[in-house]
């Protein structure tokens, strides 16, 4: 038998004793018999024991090195300047190689292209339960364990900490968190989170129906007002109209009367305003003494909001009426504008027919959005009940009547009165709109004297500016003495914040107010550049100037 055929029968007794899952390559057949001087057993032995459960790299495709951990993936490594740099070719052709020098001393068998890095840790361990083949073959070739971690310790290995690596990406600036719409049914919750008061029944149920009634009728004349909105004209979803209170006794009230409610509506020209109705009279009367009442109770009062004495009380003299006829009218959030209420004004909002939804929300000062998003408020407006929207509420809040997906039908407890039922008002009757589900709403308010028609100033338009707060309070002005009502700034915050729970004194009390501009609701949506600080003493406002 010639050599070669001795080498092919021992190759193949050896392969035959071996109990791994894939035969190695002849040349790791060859070198394990060389090591073991041509003693087949031995062979078999040796490379059952090292490589049980390994599986050699396919020939001519590269391995992924893995090691012990998941912080070795993500391994930075950085070589000190001067170190030996082994290029990665380089180093697995000398591994892949039959022999190489080692030192200079002792010959590495081939048996190391087996051996793959993916097991060194675990051979270094004895993870196989026993002695490693790297270890023997590092025995072999004279290559101790201590001149491998000196070479490691000239590689600086920089390693990231493994939860920063599984870290997520830096996530957008977090944001307040949004806050639910807060539903206050009873008058104490009312004055416990806004500057609003609620009152139930306020007029005799029969009084209450008879004006129901009466504006009712009133409302198939009144209209929907248009306004310019950017490049269109709009239209309120509601009807609206304007009255004015004893016009017949004062043709210079008169006067003034017309052209603030010329432009009282979104600075949009509208008709003459209305006589009060006598029902309107009668409910106006007891109105004003409840508003007169609310008012004394809050005690000090903002500075540049109206005294509110004996000498000069609230005084109703003008109303604005809405009617919201089914679920789908509204209006969209808004203050009301303070050209002629003056700053901190007080108005008292009379709901009759069908319950809706009065909505307050919030308007976030700038420097405070980062911090905290608008809280929204629900207020449920029953009929016969008044809603005072007290000062610093139109400085502070935003109001609407939001749609709704249904409404209760509103069933009087009196029938309508005789006028309306003759044989001759059966056609006007005809136009009325349904009462089971119509809201007439009728906000009676106070025109300052103050702030008359003839006191306000014109634009480069020729027409009246209206006045404005900061809302956002992006002006600040210091707090300033404005007579006996400001020496005792302690006591009056104290009063007033407690009185409407979030309210906050020393904001209102230092807001500022402007002039401006506001011909674009009216022409064709272009204004002026018109813009005017209030200047409350050197405008001659106040009732010291009445």
């Amino acid at each position: 038998m010639s050599e070669a055929q001795d080498t092919d029968i021992l190759i193949a007794l050896l392969s035959s004793l071996l109990d791994i899952p894939i035969t190695p390559t002849q040349d790791v057949l060859l070198s394990a018999l060389a090591d073991a001087d041509g003693d087949v057993e031995k062979a078999a032995e040796f490379l059952n024991s090292s490589k049980s459960n390994s599986r050699p790299n396919p020939v001519g495709k590269k391995k992924r090195k893995r090691g012990g951990n998941l912080n070795s993936w993500i391994v930075s490594k950085k070589k000190a300047p001067g170190s030996h740099e082994i290029d990665e070719k380089e180093d697995h052709s000398e591994r892949g190689s039959n022999s190489k020098k080692v030192n200079g001393n002792t010959e590495v068998s081939s048996l190391s292209v087996w051996i793959s890095s993916e097991d060194e840790e675990e051979d270094e361990r004895g993870v196989l339960g026993g002695p490693s083949v790297a270890s023997e073959v590092e025995g072999r070739a004279g290559y101790s364990s201590a001149e491998k971690g000196m070479e490691k310790k000239e590689e600086k290995t920089e390693k990231a900490p493994l939860l920063m690596a599984l870290k997520p990406p830096p996530a957008s600036p977090k944001r307040p968190p949004k806050l639910l719409p807060r539903t206050l049914a009873t008058p104490a919750l009312v004055s416990q989170y806004t500057p609003c008061t609620m009152h139930t029944s306020i007029l005799p149920p029969e009084l209450a129906c008879q004006l129901f009634y009466a504006m009712l009728k009133e409302a198939t004349d009144w209209s929907r007002n248009k306004w310019w909105l950017f490049d269109r004209v709009v239209e309120s979803p509601h009807k609206t109209s304007f009255y004015a209170r004893n016009l017949e006794r004062d043709l210079e009230q008169e006067d003034d009367m017309r052209e603030a409610a010329k432009y009282w509506y979104n600075g949009r020209p509208t008709a003459p305003p209305r006589t009060f109705l006598p029902e309107m009279e009668a409910a106006c009367e007891i109105i004003e003494r409840i508003v007169n009442d609310e008012i004394r109770k809050r005690g000090t009062l903002y500075p540049l909001e109206w005294p509110s004495t004996e000498e000069h009380p609230w005084q109703a003299n003008v109303a604005a009426a809405n009617c919201y006829t089914g679920s789908k009218e509204t209006v969209g959030f808004h203050s009301d504008q303070l050209t002629y209420l003056g700053p901190c004004p007080t108005i008292a909002s009379l709901s009759l027919g069908t319950s809706r939804i009065f909505r307050l929300r919030e308007v976030i000062p700038q420097s405070e959005r980062d911090e905290r998003n608008a809280q929204t408020f629900n207020i449920p407006v029953v009929h016969n009940s008044l809603l005072i929207m007290h000062a610093s509420c139109q400085e502070r809040f935003k109001h609407c009547v939001p749609p709704q997906q249904t409404i209760d039908a509103f069933k009087p407890l009196y029938p309508p009165p005789l006028y309306l039922t003759k044989q001759e008002d059966e056609e006007e009757q005809a136009k009325m709109m349904p009462h089971e589900i119509s809201r007439i709403n009728i906000t009676f308010r106070f025109y300052r004297p103050d702030f008359a028609p003839k006191s306000i100033p014109r634009c480069h338009c020729g027409v009246p500016t209206i006045l404005r707060p900061d809302m956002k309070r992006l002006r600040r002005k210091e707090e300033r003495s404005m007579g006996d009502r400001c020496d005792d700034s302690k006591s009056i915050r104290e009063t007033t914040t407690h009185s409407f729970g979030t309210s906050n004194w020393d904001e209102i009390a230092t807001m500022q107010y402007f002039w401006m501009c506001y011909a674009g609701a009216q022409n064709d949506g272009k204004g002026c550049s018109f813009f005017q600080v209030l200047d409350y003493e050197k405008e001659g406002r106040g009732t010291q100037n009445i």
